[in-house]
């Protein structure tokens, strides 16, 4: 059984907190992957992290694939940029329709600027618990967003390892309890970004990256101007919390059902999990009892 460093790991940066999630983003996968049954789980082996069992692909390209696109939400997630990371299971060919969303949340991470992931937080002074807030030394042109001017107090040690030996624990209860899939379904990894000005979807630059279907997006209209983004794609209107203007989500976002797994925090680290299980999915099966009445 493979075995892996479980120490808990110290928060005190922005890098820190990105490189925690990124290592609990490839458990996630992977487990997702067994329990579901994208891929036999005869491919899987048995391992152990955060002091808890997992199971691990042992096909070497399925496992570069994971480890390269996780290595790309990191690079995008340096950026302070993405609002959350979902692994989206969709239907097999020609329909391909999302079945399934496994949404990690990172919508509360701390914003900084890029040049100051490796920056070691700032704990809180005299002043600070006084309820003063305002950064020193920032220059006039730099304007923050409200959270880059808040101070994290990161412990010198977390529970953060408990905290995913938990959500593990209770992710694999939850898909256990998922209606099947089909066979021959496949995966893909996609980001979300956040509805601010001045983020740019990583496209069109030779990144890996490739826009997502329609009904798993949201388009954005800014001070009256129609909307913008994708096309072709009915959903609900909503007002987003900076108030840039109204925004659309697509139809497939936010699913039928939702599962909440879990919500993490320790220092710095705020996430939430949750499941997603889309139109598609309960389509497929009525046509599925369908197929077999008739028959």
């Amino acid at each position: 059984m493979t075995s892996y460093n479980s120490e808990a790991p110290v928060l005190d940066t922005y890098h820190a907190v990105v490189s925690a999630y990124s290592d609990f983003l490839t458990v996630a996968i992977h487990t997702i992957l067994y329990e579901r049954n994208i891929y036999p789980q005869t491919s899987f082996i048995k391992a152990r992290k955060y002091n808890y069992p997992v199971r691990q692909s042992r096909h070497p390209k399925l496992c570069k694939w994971i480890t390269d696109a996780v290595a790309s939400v990191e690079v995008e997630m340096l950026k302070c940029t993405v609002a959350q990371t979902s692994v989206v299971i969709h239907a097999p060919p020609p329909n391909s329709k999302p079945l399934e969303r496994y949404v990690f949340s990172t919508a509360s991470f701390p914003r900084i600027q890029s040049s100051e992931t490796l920056t070691t937080f700032a704990s809180p002074s005299a002043s600070d618990a006084a309820g003063s807030e305002k950064p020193p030394d920032m220059p006039l042109a730099f304007k923050p967003r409200p959270a880059e001017i808040k101070i994290f107090n990161p412990p010198p040690t977390s529970d953060l390892p408990e905290q995913f030996r938990a959500t593990l624990a209770r992710l694999s209860t939850s898909l256990s309890r998922l209606n099947s899939l089909p066979e021959d379904c496949s995966f893909t990894l996609a980001i979300e970004l956040r509805d601010e000005e001045g983020v740019d979807a990583p496209i069109g630059r030779g990144d890996r990256w490739v826009a997502a279907e329609p009904g798993l997006q949201k388009e954005r209209r800014r001070d009256g101007d129609g909307y913008r983004g994708f096309e072709g794609s009915s959903g609900d209107t909503e007002f987003d919390e900076f108030g840039i203007g109204a925004s659309k989500k697509g139809k497939d976002l936010g699913g039928v059902r939702t599962t909440p797994v879990r919500a993490l925090e320790a220092g710095a680290f705020r996430m939430e999990v949750w499941i997603e299980e889309g139109r598609g999915k309960f389509q497929a099966q009525v046509e599925e009892d369908d197929e077999y009445e008739y028959e």
